[in-house]
């Protein structure tokens, strides 16, 4: 037989979590609605851009640069979530073993095309705004 409550103890924090988050999205909503203010009319139902009054079309393309950057900064991003669990996983292989200099060459190609990648935008003018 298995023991069902003994394999269910892992998720109890999980779940624990799912409730505080959507209590608090329960709270948040219910808490606007009450306490802001109810007033209507043309200034308060208009758009709101940082301040501005909008201007042209929210259909307007942007310049691929644009793109480029947030790909860029996607990759970097992504590249720190590999190296936390890689770092953890390095630190527990033996010296000198076969495992430990694979794991050493993957880290090494992965950021090196990382770096190749921002050099390759750099020299594209990404990070230029004028």
């Amino acid at each position: 037989m298995l023991n069902l409550a003994f394999d269910l103890d892992g998720y109890i924090p999980i779940g624990i979590l799912i409730i505080i988050a959507v209590l608090f999205v329960v709270i948040a909503q219910v808490g606007t609605h009450l306490l802001g203010p109810g007033r209507k009319g043309n200034v308060k139902d208009s758009v709101y851009e940082s301040g501005m009054n909008p201007v042209g079309t929210a259909r307007k393309r942007f310049n691929v640069r644009f793109y480029i950057l947030a790909m860029t900064f996607l990759v970097f991003d992504v590249e720190i979530i590999f190296l936390y669990p890689w770092a953890v996983t390095y630190t527990k292989l033996p010296p000198q073993s076969p495992e430990a200099a694979l794991f050493l060459g993957r880290i090494v190609f992965f950021i090196g095309t990382s770096v190749i990648a921002y050099i390759y935008a750099w020299r594209k003018g990404v990070f230029r705004w004028d």
